[in-house]
């Protein structure tokens, strides 16, 4: 049985990722980290450089932490590079670096052409809390309470876990669960009673390894066969689909 919401009659709190669920960043970011990495490759392989792709993002990059993905995406290509620190600095030929140059470019893109958010889904949240379901932001995001506040959201969650709050508790990001059993720990909700929200295949699989109650893909890009594969109980395009009015 499901609720007006669209969701198990037992479910007490929703879990919502931000990039390309709440905001309409995701397309930010696969355009600084294509910069970032086309630069990088470039740099070391001259012209003849094989490009990142947007299959590249979708498989190495989205919906982890921005170093995660630095290392995920050049051990595809069978590059590796020293760590770093996390204050290298943008141009320094290290995983720490090459992450940082691409937040240099997302906060200029961000300033630059601002942040949108999806009016289904703040319509939708807004439904959740009428509904008296709890709701917490999980984001790989340092950003995220900068571009919450941008787009008047910070209101709509009771918790935030995001890249800030993961490295002050040692929260290892998706694919791995930890960040979402943050969420619904803080929540006091158990994560079989929760509900995530999310976009990327990383946030799928840590649906799933949470072992959480319900798990929405949201397809914004055409991929919803990778979502469901990956562990999506329902798949929208957009969470207006799911019902529920404020």
């Amino acid at each position: 049985m499901t609720t007006q919401l669209g969701l198990p009659e037992d479910i007490q709190a929703c879990l919502f990722d931000l990039d390309g669920v709440v905001t309409k960043t995701a397309v930010v970011h696969a355009a600084a980290w294509k910069e970032t990495f086309d630069a990088f490759l470039r740099e070391r392989d001259g012209e003849d450089f094989r490009p990142f792709t947007d299959a590249d993002y979708d498989e190495y990059v989205d919906g982890r932490p921005r170093a995660d993905g630095v290392r995920s995406f050049l051990a595809s290509r069978g590059i590796e590079l020293p760590e770093g620190s996390p204050d290298d600095p943008p141009d320094a030929p290290t995983v720490n670096g090459v992450g940082n140059r691409k937040n240099v470019l997302l906060l200029e893109k961000i300033r630059t052409q601002g942040v949108e958010a999806y009016d289904g889904t703040l319509r939708y949240i807004d439904a959740v809390r009428a509904q008296g379901l709890r709701t917490a932001i999980v984001s790989s995001s340092a950003n995220t309470r900068d571009v919450l506040r941008s787009i008047d959201a910070e209101r709509l969650f009771d918790v935030r876990i995001d890249g800030v709050v993961a490295a002050e508790r040692k929260l290892p990001g998706k694919p791995r669960p930890d960040t979402f059993l943050a969420a619904a720990r803080d929540l006091g909700v158990e994560p079989a009673r929760a509900a995530v929200f999310e976009d990327a295949l990383a946030g799928m699989d840590a649906g799933r390894a949470g072992r959480f109650g319900y798990v929405v893909g949201v397809d914004r890009v055409g991929q919803s066969d990778a979502l469901y594969a990956h562990g999506a109980d329902r798949v929208v395009r957009d969470l207006a689909e799911l019902g529920g009015h404020a």
